[in-house]
This record gives structure tokens, sequence and C-alpha cells, in this order.
């Protein structure tokens, strides 16, 4: 049974009073527009990042697909993570930039909902960086995906959060006010 740790500490909601995982019921919070951003990295061979940057690798358009990749597999984030619940997105934006040793992923995922976005940016970013991993293997087995993590979240009932904030910053909505 996973239970938190120490006084004021967060519950965990995706387990029951029995310590058995379920599915947070979400029925009755209101909807709200929400934002979820997360970023990642893959590392590899400076020839491979050059490689990447002037379009020559064998198998097409690395970027253009790893983002196709990344948008997809955010539309597709709760058939792949048993808990999360399927979203109502309305927008995702997934921006990759080549480095001198690396591709920087930054994902964006709207949408008004009743659950947040964060597992959307999460699994978009992930998707991404697979992506680019499969059609660049065979020439840098030795590429590393690293790094990935949530940035920043809005809307819902905890409102904003960012990382590197000492506490997650609430805005009061209309729904907190009561």
């Amino acid at each position: 049974m996973a239970k938190p740790a120490g006084p004021g500490a967060a519950k965990l909601t995706h387990f029951d009073t029995a310590g058995n995982a379920h599915m947070v019921e979400v029925g009755e919070k209101p909807e709200t527009a929400r934002v979820a951003i997360a970023t990642g990295t893959i590392t590899m061979e400076p020839a491979t990042a050059k490689q990447i940057a002037a379009g020559a690798i064998g198998k097409g358009d690395v970027l253009g697909i790893a983002r196709i990749a990344g948008i997809q597999a955010a539309k597709r984030t709760a058939e792949l993570i048993p808990l999360c619940h399927p979203l109502r997105l309305t927008g995702v934006e997934v921006d990759l930039a080549v480095g001198a040793r690396a591709v920087t992923i930054v994902a964006t995922v709207k949408c008004f909902d009743r659950s947040g976005v964060e597992m959307e940016a999460l699994t978009a970013v992930s998707a991404a960086a697979l992506t680019i991993y499969d059609m660049c293997k065979a020439i840098d087995r030795g590429m590393e995906i690293g790094e990935i993590r949530l940035q920043e979240k809005r809307g819902g009932k905890s409102g904003l959060w960012t990382r590197g904030a000492r506490t997650p910053v609430r805005r009061r909505t209309a729904a907190t006010k009561r």
C-alpha cells in the first residue's frame, strides 16, 4: 500500500482507502482551461546533430516526423498510461531545436476539461525523443534520452505551478472562492 509520508504530505489520489489503484472520479470537477508544458532532450554525437539539422538523415525529415509523433502521442496518452482520463485536447505544439550535441523538445498541450494535461505533455516529449532515436539509431546507437520533466502547469483547482517555484502558486478562481 502506497501512502504519503509525513505531516502535510499530498494525498495520492490514484489509491483508494484500501491502497488499491483506481481511476480518480472527476465527474463533479468543473471544466477549466488547462495548459501543461514539458521539456526533454536527446543527446547525441555532434555529427548526428549536424545531419539532423541539415535534413540529411536517410529515413527522412527527423524533426517533422518527431513533431507528428509527439502530437499523436499526446492525443493517445489515455491509451498508454493506465489511470489517465481521455481528454478533449484543444491544442498540441511540439517544438524541436537542434543544438551542437542535442535536440531539445518542448511540448505545450492545452485542453478545456476536468483533468490536467501534464501526462499528455510528458508523453508528447517522450514520443518525440523516441522517434528521433529510432530514426537515427543506425548512425548513433549511443544517443541518450533524458531530462524529461514538467516545466509548468496552469488551470484546475491548484492553479499555476512552475518548476523552480518554492511552493505552488495558487490563483483563486470562481470555483475556489466558494
